[in-house]
């Protein structure tokens, strides 16, 4: 396996939490422990409505997203791991999409795409298959395509 990556990781970009009722992950995330309200996010499609909080500014800003699910009976179930994901930043998202797929890694279902907050996204799949033998190991990650400014700041 080549190890020369055409991309770097910079930093966490983001946590998502998932929860019945945002309402009461927003009392803690932003009432209790001050993190900045932002706006909010709703997708049927993605079964997801989610606050987007966070603390600290520019390059050194890390987003918390509240997750309840749009629909309690459908999927993905976005509340029923408290955890849901965490969002690592890239320089360069398309490269990183490549190699990686290249050396067996397991993406879900979507490909790159607009996240909520408007950044370019993919998720690596929490778990490997036959034909991908890398995954994210029990944890859902994605991958942000980080802005110039971010990726000045952090490399």
């Amino acid at each position: 396996m080549s190890m020369m990556r055409p991309f770097k990781i910079l930093g966490i970009q983001q946590i998502a939490i998932g929860g019945a009722d945002k309402q009461k992950l927003k009392k803690l995330w932003v009432d209790l422990l001050g993190f900045q309200y932002k706006d909010t996010f709703v997708s049927e499609r993605e079964n997801v409505d989610e606050d987007i909080c966070a603390i600290g500014q520019g390059a050194h800003e890390i987003e918390l997203d509240l997750m309840q699910p749009y629909d309690m009976n459908k999927k993905p179930a976005v509340h029923q791991t408290p955890l849901n994901h965490i969002g690592l930043w890239v320089d360069d998202l398309p490269k990183a999409v490549a190699w990686l797929t290249e050396q067996g890694l397991r993406f879900a279902p979507g490909g790159i795409r607009k996240g909520a907050a408007g950044h370019d996204i993919i998720f690596i799949h929490p778990k490997s298959s036959e034909e991908f033998p890398f995954g994210g190991e029990g944890v859902l990650i994605e991958l942000v395509q980080a802005p110039l400014e971010v990726i000045t700041a952090l490399s």
